[in-house]
């Protein structure tokens, strides 16, 4: 599995009441969710990425609550792939739970920019920025897991047995 886009990046300790603000939960609709994704960090992310883009952040990506509703409206709204120093324990299960590809990297966080074309494959974890011509290396998931992700998730890949 691949993907490739362009980057957005962040700062370390985003939350998941920043990915998708508590006010929004009302609906249980992840389509209309994902209209509000990342909108108190980045307002205009929903409206200036396309599918397939890129969030790079530091460390913890994703803490604060448990909800599963954050790595939903980042994987709903089209977003390919998300490259974070770390990942809170919780976010990490619930993007692996829900489909969502993420990847561990501290020097690719470190060093890729905003803007950055990126293309990952998810197999090997290598991590390459076409604007730079850099690679890195990133620890690709079991073969189970990224078969549960392609399949869209742990309740799909059960479905399928």
């Amino acid at each position: 599995m691949k993907t490739q886009g362009h980057v957005f990046k962040y700062a370390d300790n985003v939350d998941t009441d920043v990915i998708i603000p508590a006010r929004y939960l009302n609906t249980a609709d992840a389509a209309e969710l994902a209209k509000h994704c990342m909108e108190d960090i980045d307002p205009a992310y929903v409206t200036r990425m396309k599918p397939g883009d890129i969030m790079v952040a530091g460390w913890n990506f994703g803490c604060g609550s448990s909800r599963e509703h954050a790595p939903l409206v980042i994987k709903t709204c089209g977003t390919g792939c998300v490259i974070a120093k770390s990942f809170a324990r919780i976010f990490y299960r619930n993007a692996i739970n829900i489909g969502m590809p993420i990847l561990e990297c501290e020097a690719a966080a470190d060093e890729i920019q905003p803007g950055d074309e990126v293309a990952i494959d998810f197999d090997t974890g290598v991590i390459s920025d076409l604007t730079t011509g850099k690679t890195y290396q990133a620890e690709p998931f079991p073969e189970f897991i990224q078969n549960m992700i392609q399949k869209g998730g742990l309740l799909a890949s059960l479905k399928e047995m």
